[in-house]
């Protein structure tokens, strides 16, 4: 027993003994591109400096006395990345030695910015912001689908109405009023599964940008903003194979080289049929079924050193099924299914005729069909409503390049064809067959920009689009009596126009302006005029218009919206373009907006136009934004003041008039906003995010009283919009987990975790009304209440 004892004091003091060994580390800190020592830089062990920590000397060197094990060694200095390395003592002397890499040398890790620092402080542009689609895929999202459209209502100025909602709203437009452009071709419903999810592929996409404010004349026939998302363009020389796994969807993208250094195509593809998952997201989704899917097909021949021809095919597939939502009227359906695809094309072709001039011109081809199907309650047959969009588009465009002057000039034609749509009863012995007049329409125009310096201080950049529409036939105008509502009642006459008939024009000029003048080499402010015209867009009696609402073209009764929007900015760069920061003011008028009478039905409906109203809008806002792009902590905080009203009062009575005439708020009019978002880089393996998202609550209309027939209360509805939705919030985190070691390897993987909606916040979408047992109560609809937790795995072999 003495001696068990013995043994045990000696291993015990032998313990002791090796927990107190210190070895030194030691180690120079230099400039990674120009070798010079840094004198000064902190060096910390374990994040505590009151544990251990120096700074170097003249020469750059360091030395530490420190317990043998395992440490994190972090070193700074001002102006420099920060420097971080695990190190496991056990020599007697462990050198490290570091290169700091200077902040103004770090490749940007863009987060959003106006294209970097020449197009924000030197080119007279504003409004005008760029997505790094990386900082995409960290964001945190719903159910960890990467997702464009949410990533977008981060920024200032870019809002929607709910959780849910089927597209944007920006700087005070509707979702209509923004060009949404897929390599060119346009997309008319943006979403998946009714605004959960956006349509576009994330591991194809390259680039986002977005202009809500200086908008160039090569685009038009919207008149708030445009959203133009570019494709990859597929790589020449190496293979490469990417894509995801989660718990939503299944991704997955091939990048192949046909002809070394010639021709190469791209293929990307995901599908979703997981929906029996979606419960656990929300109650609110139970009984639901949705399968979606979407895919693209991208080839690029360098034909020689002077040509290149590029194909893109864009293809995707909404199935939904829910009972929230009625049937057909006059259908006994066992349920309600709504089917929407889209086809894109696009071919370009690029000539480069001189080193300063090149020649591109594009063909696109974009449909859109959705259907809403009803299968009959026991017998073998579903009943569909089927409408559709086509449009076919070809433009050619000139560019030139001088020493002072960035010259574009263009000419565009694009043809429309609507179907409202038909009613197909199938074999129904119930239903009969409906149909509606199809709408043909054809808009050209021709289009000049000019982009050039007047001194070292003062740029402008210039532009004017001249667009003119065509309603064409067949078709059947109805002339309605003047002074009283138009409605069936009021028609005196119709004429019937025949195919390719013009039954209606429209046109002008659309001037595009926008001024810069620096203020040094860091700052700059600017000023911007735009005037739009729009000739397509949707009509709808909802919040947020359904994949299945109407579109349609101007014609003899429904006026083109014109919208003229001027703004000015301030913008700066801090401490050698680590920190950018802008604030821009805005003012939009815009005339003949679309609204709809009370009660309204645009189902079938052979003559819109006596559903319809038209106003006009005014839409008003300051924006301010300050982001950090560079270093270990990268994110941005922006706070918008913004209001959306509108006006009514043209037409003949008061079913005519919306409030009696007077200004409104329109249904994404949220006054203050604040988005927040920070990206934090722990170490090689770790990085963290979170988003921060308030808003005001959004206006709805509630019942102005309730009138007693039968015994039974009914609420009626006196004025549009005149009471608002609870404030929203929510916090979101996102950590993604990677391998370092395996960056070397044709195999890299990582994990993405995230929760949507930490703290569980029950935002309100909407306010519904409901009466029951001789009494009405107010409802709100929750779609997200809770925490949702989801788990990414992605992967790339190359």
């Amino acid at each position: 027993m003495r001696h068990l004892l013995l043994i045990s004091s000696l291993l015990l003091l032998a313990s002791v003994a090796w927990a107190q060994v210190v070895v030194t580390l030691t180690g120079t800190v230099r400039d990674s591109v120009s070798q010079q020592p840094l004198a000064g830089a902190s060096v910390v062990v374990d994040y505590r400096k009151s544990l251990s920590g120096t700074t170097t000397d003249a020469s750059g060197h360091y030395a530490i006395k420190l317990p043998i094990g395992n440490h994190t060694v972090v070193i700074r200095s001002v102006g420099y990345v920060p420097f971080r390395r695990n190190v496991d003592l056990i020599n007697d002397q462990t050198t490290v030695n570091a290169q700091l890499v200077m902040v103004s040398n770090q490749l940007e890790e863009v987060i959003v910015t106006s294209k970097g620092f020449d197009r924000t402080i030197r080119q007279p542009l504003l409004g005008v912001s760029q997505i790094n689609v990386s900082t995409l895929q960290r964001l945190p999202a719903a159910l960890g689908e990467v997702d464009l459209l949410r990533g977008l209502q981060m920024m200032p100025g870019v809002t929607s109405v709910g959780e849910a909602a089927n597209g944007v709203n920006i700087r005070g437009g509707t979702t209509d009023q923004t060009l949404i452009l897929l390599d060119d071709t346009p997309i008319f419903n943006p979403t998946h599964m009714f605004g959960l999810f956006s349509v576009f592929p994330p591991d194809a996409m390259n680039g986002v940008d977005l202009y809500k404010g200086n908008v160039p004349a090569r685009y038009g026939g919207r008149v708030a903003s445009v959203l133009d998302v570019t494709l990859k363009n597929p790589s020449l020389d190496q293979f490469r194979l990417t894509g995801g796994v989660s718990l939503v969807s299944n991704r997955l993208m091939a990048d192949i080289p046909v002809v070394k250094g010639k021709l190469g195509i791209l293929v990307a593809g995901r599908g979703a049929f997981n929906d029996f998952l979606l419960p656990l997201a929300s109650a609110r989704l139970d009984n639901i079924r949705a399968k979606f899917g979407d895919g693209v097909f991208k080839a690029f021949w360098r034909i020689n050193d002077r040509n290149t021809l590029t194909a893109m095919g864009y293809g995707s597939y909404d199935f939904f099924q829910t009972e929230l939502l009625g049937n057909l009227p006059n259908v006994n359906g066992t349920a309600t299914q709504y089917d929407h695809r889209t086809t894109n094309a696009m071919a370009r072709w690029l000539s480069v005729l001189t080193p300063r001039l090149n020649l591109q011109t594009t063909v696109v081809y974009a449909r859109y069909v959705p259907r809403i199907l009803s299968p009959e309650l026991n017998v073998d047959n579903r009943i569909v409503l089927r409408s559709g969009l086509l449009q076919r588009q070809a433009k050619s465009n000139l560019n030139y390049q001088l020493a002072t002057h960035k010259l574009e000039v263009g000419i565009d034609a694009t043809h429309y064809r609507v179907e409202p749509g038909t009613l197909l009863p199938g074999t129904s012995q119930s239903v009969n067959y409906v149909t509606t007049p199809v709408e043909n329409a054809l808009e050209t125009a021709l289009l000049a920009d000019d982009e050039f310096a007047l001194g070292p201080n003062l740029a402008i950049s210039a532009g004017l689009r001249y667009s003119r529409f065509l309603s064409l036939g067949p078709s059947l105008v109805r002339r309605y009596a003047p002074g009283v509502p138009v409605d069936d009642f009021s028609v005196i006459d119709s004429t019937r126009y025949g195919r390719g008939a013009v039954s209606s024009t429209y046109g002008g000029f659309e001037p595009r302006l926008g001024v810069r003048y620096a203020l040094g080499a860091n700052a700059s402010i600017k000023a911007g005029y735009n005037l739009m015209r729009q000739y397509l867009q949707v009509v709808t009696n909802t919040t947020t218009p359904l994949p299945t609402a109407r579109w349609k073209t101007a014609d003899a009764h429904v006026q083109p919206q014109i919208s003229q929007l001027v703004s000015a900015g301030y913008f700066q760069n801090i401490k050698q373009n680590t920190y950018e920061l802008s604030i821009e003011a805005y003012y939009r008028a815009t005339q003949h907006i679309i609204d709809y009478k009370p009660g309204a039905n645009f189902l079938l409906q052979p003559y819109p136009e006596t559903q319809l109203l038209q106003g006009r809008s005014k839409a008003y806002g300051v924006e301010t934004m300050l982001t950090k792009k560079k270093g270990e902590l990268t994110g941005w905080l922006n706070y918008t003041y913004a209001r959306t009203v509108n006006q009514v009062n043209e037409g003949a009575g008061v079913q005519e008039r919306i409030n009696g005439g007077n200004w409104y708020p329109a249904n994404y009019d949220r006054p203050h906003s604040v988005n927040a978002s920070i990206s934090i880089a722990a170490d090689k393996h770790n990085t963290f995010g979170f988003t921060l998202a308030y808003s005001t609550g959004r206006p709805y209309t509630a019942p102005q009283g309730y009138v007693i027939s039968q015994g039974q209360p009914f609420p009626y509805y006196n004025e549009r919009n005149q009471a608002r939705l609870p404030d929203y919030h929510r916090l979101d985190f996102s950590w993604n987990i990677y391998n370092p070691s395996m960056r070397p390897r044709h195999w890299q993987g990582n994990w993405v975790f995230t929760v949507y909606n930490l703290y569980g916040r029950k935002n309100a979408y909407s306010v519904f009304f409901r009466t029951e047992n001789g009494s009405t109560q107010a409802y709100k609809l929750q779609l997200f209440a809770a925490p949702i937790l989801s788990l990414t795995y992605n992967f790339v072999l190359k």
